[in-house]
């Protein structure tokens, strides 16, 4: 980055600048991973002086941020802090805007935009850029940070993809999915591809079967008015879930590049099984906690699931057979975000073990938040016993080997990545779109007069019983917590 580097967030006033982006650019610029001269600039509504942003975004930063830091550091940050006011649909607006961008950095400079906004606004702000000429790459790179939910259904993600596409090319385009910068995620490809130990068995000849786990302790909270058109599937199966499920589920990439990655995911989306809308009952189960419709936004008779598991099977060599089930919910017994690969059981008992007990399968549990770590369940013989055997974990932790402050927040490294031009953490247009074609069949078998009825389930609990039933029907059961216990 020779020239100066300006990063301009659109919609700066809101909650997500405070709480996510100037915490993790603050922490990028105390371990001196930004150049020192790139400049932020907030863009919004509100008639704010620099002074005002500046106030605004030490809140922030006092509020939300997960390190400890001196004044000398945020005096060092605050500098780069400047704050323009203005309006996203009058044309008037993105010239002005355009004119102080090129007052402010007296020459040719690259232009990062991040559009902290809501998703109503992404393609009015997206031709506002190219009607002004600010997307235009005469005098330095452009690229568009574009926050999710990218597009409500297929339709409206090709809408919005053609929309953005007049404008930019997809190389300028970064769709972030913030679950793809967390540590442990990107991890998984590592794991999975620098341990000789684990990639000849990851197929279907030995793995039985695949689960991830997204679980929320908390209920809709102030994001009702949201929640209530999205709901689980769309808020995240669409993007969270199935991201993991790439990154568990693809072959080997040629090389660790953006295109090399990415074509690889696409891949995965595009060999999944679809589940057509009269086959929901089979493969799929809803969910919603009782007193989601007593909160407050929410309609007193709302049908919209707060718990989904689905049921994916992916059509190609490595995993033919092997399903894949995923779920998510609000209001769980705990926080949780894990993937777990239980493996087939010994095809032969050679051992002399009684009628009630038999062998356990091995199971790998990637424990991505909270207690980030692995865990590998295998059996063991019980000292002084005959054959008698017990399960036991092989342990990693993150913070026992690097430290409790190891973890950086996601947005730094994806942040980073995009100044970097690095896209392989964010999401291509047709993965998107692969994502949508998986989801909307669902969506419209969910909303169909015979759809299977709506599951209740106790705030506090691990979901409605039919979930459970739904794994009993192919002889398995849910897993839960790196400590391997049943849920």
């Amino acid at each position: 980055m020779a020239n100066p580097t300006t990063i301009v967030i659109l919609g700066a006033t809101g909650d997500l600048t405070q709480r996510k982006l100037i915490p993790a650019l603050f922490n990028l610029c105390r371990k001196n991973r930004l150049p020192e001269n790139l400049r932020i600039v907030g863009y919004g509504r509100k008639s704010w002086s620099d002074d005002d942003f500046r106030i605004a975004m030490r809140a922030g930063v006092d509020k939300f941020a997960s390190y400890h830091f001196t004044e000398d550091e945020w005096n060092h940050m605050v500098a780069r802090l400047s704050y323009r006011s203005g309006g996203f649909t009058e044309a008037a607006d993105w010239h002005h805007l355009a004119a102080e961008l090129a007052e402010l950095e007296s020459g040719a400079a690259n232009r990062l935009y991040y559009l902290a906004t809501l998703p109503d606004f992404f393609a009015g702000i997206v031709a506002g850029l190219g009607n002004a000429g600010l997307a235009t790459e005469a005098e330095g790179w452009r690229r568009v940070i574009i926050e999710k939910p990218f597009g409500s259904d297929l339709p409206s993600a090709q809408a919005l993809n053609q929309a953005i596409h007049q404008v930019l090319d997809e190389k300028q385009i970064y769709r972030i999915d913030h679950y793809l910068g967390k540590e442990t995620v990107q991890n998984v490809l590592v794991f999975r591809f620098a341990n000789a130990i684990f990639e000849p068995i990851w197929n279907r000849n030995y793995v039985d079967h695949v689960q991830i786990t997204v679980a929320e302790d908390v209920g809709v909270e102030h994001r009702a008015a949201y929640y209530e058109r999205a709901g689980v599937l769309r808020d995240m199966f669409q993007n969270h879930l199935l991201q993991l499920l790439t990154l568990i589920a693809l072959e080997p990439p040629a090389s660790f590049t953006a295109d090399a990655v990415r074509n690889e995911r696409v891949k995965v989306l595009s060999a999944v099984r679809p589940i057509a809308a009269h086959q929901v009952a089979e493969h799929t189960v809803r969910g919603q906690y009782r007193g989601y419709r007593d909160e407050e936004g929410v309609a007193p008779d709302s049908p919209t699931p707060t718990f989904a598991a689905l049921r994916l099977l992916i059509d190609n060599w490595r995993w033919q057979g092997v399903p894949f089930y995923l779920r998510s919910g609000k209001q769980l017994a705990e926080k949780s975000t894990e993937i777990i690969i239980q493996f087939q059981c010994p095809p032969h008992v050679m051992f002399n073990i009684s009628h009630e007990q038999c062998l356990i399968a091995n199971v790998l549990t990637l424990c991505l938040q909270p207690d980030e770590g692995i865990h590998l369940r295998f059996e063991v013989k019980v000292p002084d016993s005959i054959s008698e055997m017990r399960s036991v974990n092989m342990e990693f932790h993150y913070q026992d080997s690097f430290g409790a402050s190891a973890i950086p927040e996601a947005y730094e490294r994806l942040l980073l990545d995009a100044l970097n031009g690095d896209a392989s953490l964010f999401t291509r247009s047709d993965q998107i779109e692969l994502a949508w074609q998986l989801m909307d069949p669902i969506l419209a078998g969910w909303a169909a007069p015979d759809a299977p009825p709506l599951a209740i389930y106790e705030p506090g609990s691990w979901g409605p019983a039919e979930a459970d039933d739904f794994l009993a029907r192919d002889g398995r059961g849910w897993l839960r917590g790196c400590g391997m216990h049943n849920g």
